[in-house]
């Protein structure tokens, strides 16, 4: 067992359920102590902290809605006195709104959707960089941003907003990996396809996975454990050299 100094400590936003509570599983299993972040779901964001700790991980849940920047520096401040530096980042919180043409999408969802997945991912990029950075006195680490293949795809009659704020994450990833490289942090992305979580439900189509399974290569939806090993391996020694990569993991779309 690694000395819990030696632990590396990783924030997981939006970490309370789908591939947020997948990888912060995945990742005590790697040995990993875990910062949740969450917005709503409180049972089920200690539920997975719960799963850490049985792991072997110190976890600790924090509410915050990632657009707030006092709640992002409270978030990061709150796993560094808990858990210790902070190492790693999973920026995976993120909305779509519901599904359909952008000419039927209101302007209050567009504003609130480029607020979650472009601005607060920025704010925690942002924050897990001044925490990590040589430069800002800290001793290296990996962020892996939540993208999707959306961001490629257009998403044309479902969420062509959503896959606009997307697209700004995997521009986000490739400058900051070449920004912060120099100082010991490890930038990189994960497009996950389509995958087997509640959010479908929340847009208006709870088959959706298994529709669009039909134009899939491999035939089916994914499931949030195989994003969350992807993820673990980009936050791992064993990606010491991956740094700007975009990591499409989505049944070959």
């Amino acid at each position: 067992m690694t000395h819990r100094e030696e632990r590396p400590v990783t924030v997981v936003t939006g970490g309370s359920r789908g591939i947020g509570a997948a990888t912060a599983r995945r990742l005590a299993a790697d040995g990993h102590d875990v910062g949740i972040g969450y917005e709503h779901a409180a049972d089920a964001a200690e539920e997975t902290a719960e799963a850490v700790r049985a792991a072997g991980g110190a976890a600790v849940a924090v509410r915050l809605d990632t657009c707030d920047e006092e709640q992002v520096d409270a978030l990061f401040a709150t796993v560094r006195d808990r858990l210790g530096p902070v190492t790693g980042l999973v920026n995976n919180a993120g909305i779509t709104g519901p599904l359909g043409r952008l000419t039927e999408t209101p302007t209050a969802v567009l504003r609130r959707v480029v607020e979650v997945n472009v601005v607060g991912a920025l704010l925690c990029a942002r924050r897990a960089a001044l925490e990590m950075s040589r430069r800002h006195g800290g001793r290296g680490g990996a962020v892996v941003n939540i993208s999707s293949c959306a961001a490629t795809l257009g998403s044309p009659g479902e969420y062509v907003h959503y896959a606009a704020t997307k697209a700004a994450v995997d521009a986000m990833t490739v400058g900051l990996a070449k920004e912060l490289g120099p100082e010991g942090v490890r930038v990189n992305c994960v497009q996950p396809g389509t995958v087997l979580t509640d959010m479908h439900a929340a847009m208006g189509d709870a088959e959706r996975p298994w529709k669009k399974a039909a134009i899939t290569p491999l035939g089916r939806p994914g499931e949030p454990s195989e994003i969350a090993n992807a993820v673990a391996w980009l936050l791992s020694p064993e990606a010491s050299y991956t740094t700007g990569a975009v990591l499409r993991v989505s049944g070959g779309l």
